[in-house]
């Protein structure tokens, strides 16, 4: 394909931009600051011009002082990754220059800092392994050759052509190594869309006392007294609305991402960057919509990432349930599924930043309850929940599944019981036919989503993770 050169690329996605100077330099790369769509932002990038862009010891320390200086600024870092990684000329001292610089990528982003990547044609070995892949966020030019072993190298050590088609960014998105591919001109609303998400309590300047929090909403208004069975069967329905119209209708500034960034990504997983009202957050979650792979542990590592992403950049997590269950086969036993749940468990448990989860339809076995705990959690009203679905806790009790509705009546899975028994903290009404009123089933749970989030948002800290400790220590009691 052919390449944009570095200095059309940025301008292209900048409004305006000037370059910093070091003690140190190297005309392969490139560094300094932006207004991308006003936002003030520190760039760097390779140079594919010069020596393939790759990376030797001047370049090396070159982009280490930008991204130190980006970090002291707190300054978002956009970075343009190009070229072949080492290079060669200059042996091992050029090689452990990935270190280097990989160990700027993790101080910036121990700072809650933004670091986003932009791959170009090539970007391959070091390059890749190093910077090109830390980003929060991965994107890359369409078409563009991407992997760690170059092609010509491959053919040269086993005598034959590395296979077609693999290192190229559109088969990277979709494996779920990268996020998506965009184009030039796609990138600076792309960015300025994850932006403000990810730099909206720094941009409002919000300590957790700043945020006004309206009076506590009543945890349900007077509902009729609906038989679990039936919140049951409503739930099952195909035509209900699922995450992503919820993430469409009541929600704004929305980035769907891909996989797990580890080579994963499962249809029925969703993980975005949006922001309900003013409230930021990353949203994790099943897709009704996608069922026809059942949810694995490449579903929730996809969540583990999103709550990666949570922690490092101090933004809330909204976990969304609605799922019919877990996948039930040898390859769930073997790629570790129950270990996965575990591990998802022990992610939202532990995370700093506020939680909330809201149970949306179906809430059927380990999947569900590896997305349940948080500090608040809300219950769309015919929402339920369940260590099975009705039928299967029917075959254990009575060795039939016609018992379904008896069990599903017993085991109080219904939002009204979850309420009494303390699981759930607020009920959100629904419309009668929430498939034919499909924005006031949404923006319902959106405003809902809003208010419970800045609530949240609103304690200190300390008083918060407490407070969640209590809540699941005394469940039951």
């Amino acid at each position: 394909m052919a390449r944009l050169s570095v200095t059309d690329l940025l301008t292209a996605v900048f409004d305006e931009r000037t370059a910093w100077e070091f003690p140190v330099s190297d005309p392969a790369v490139l560094a300094g600051e932006a207004l991308l769509r006003g936002r003030r932002v520190a760039w760097v990038a390779g140079d594919g011009d010069h020596m393939g862009g790759s990376i030797g010891v001047n370049g090396g320390e070159f982009i280490t002082a930008a991204i130190e200086r980006a970090t002291a600024e707190g300054l978002p870092v956009v970075a343009f990754p190009i070229g072949g990684g080492t290079r060669m000329q200059e042996g091992t001292p050029a090689f452990l220059q990935m270190v280097k610089i990989t160990g700027a990528v993790m101080a910036h982003k121990a700072e809650n800092l933004p670091y986003l990547t932009y791959l170009r044609h090539p970007t391959m070995g070091g390059v890749f392994a190093s910077w090109g892949s830390l980003g929060h966020v991965t994107l890359a030019e369409p078409g563009a050759l991407v992997g760690f072993l170059g092609p010509r190298v491959y053919e040269a050590l086993y005598g034959e052509p590395f296979p077609s088609g693999v290192q190229l960014s559109d088969n990277l998105a979709e494996r779920g190594v990268i996020d998506a591919v965009c184009t030039h001109e796609e990138l600076a609303d792309a960015w300025h869309r994850l932006l403000t998400v990810m730099m909206a309590r720094r941009d409002a300047h919000l300590t957790s006392e700043d945020h006004a929090v309206a009076p506590p909403s009543p945890a349900a208004v007077d509902l009729p007294d609906v038989p679990a069975w039936e919140s049951v069967l409503r739930t099952r329905r195909d035509d209900r609305p699922g995450i992503r119209e919820l993430l469409l209708l009541a929600a704004t500034d929305v980035t769907l991402l891909n996989g797990t960034g580890d080579g994963e990504s499962h249809p029925g997983s969703v993980l975005a960057l949006a922001r309900f009202g003013e409230a930021p957050c990353v949203v994790v979650g099943q897709d009704r919509d996608d069922q026809a792979t059942p949810l694995d542990a490449a579903a929730l590592r996809e969540v583990r990432r999103g709550i990666r992403l949570a922690r490092e950049l101090r933004l809330p997590l909204v976990s969304v349930i609605d799922t019919p269950g877990a996948a039930l086969s040898k390859e769930a036993e073997e790629r570790g599924l129950a270990p996965e749940i575990a591990r998802t468990l022990s992610d939202l448990i532990t995370l700093p930043t506020p939680t909330v989860s809201l149970l949306m339809g179906q809430g059927t076995g380990g999947i569900a309850l590896a997305l349940n705990p948080a500090d608040r959690v809300l219950a769309s009203q015919h929402a339920w929940l369940a260590p099975l679905p009705p039928e299967g806790a029917s075959a254990i009790m009575h060795r039939t599944v016609d018992r379904a509705a008896d069990m599903a009546a017993a085991q109080g899975v219904r939002s009204a019981d979850l309420l009494a028994s303390g699981i759930v903290d607020r009920i959100i009404p629904e419309p009668a036919d929430p498939a034919a009123d499909r924005e006031g089933f949404c923006t319902g749970l959106g405003d809902a989503l809003r208010e419970e989030l800045l609530r949240v948002m609103a304690l200190p800290r300390k008083e918060r993770r407490a407070a969640r400790a209590r809540r699941y220590r005394s469940l039951g009691l």
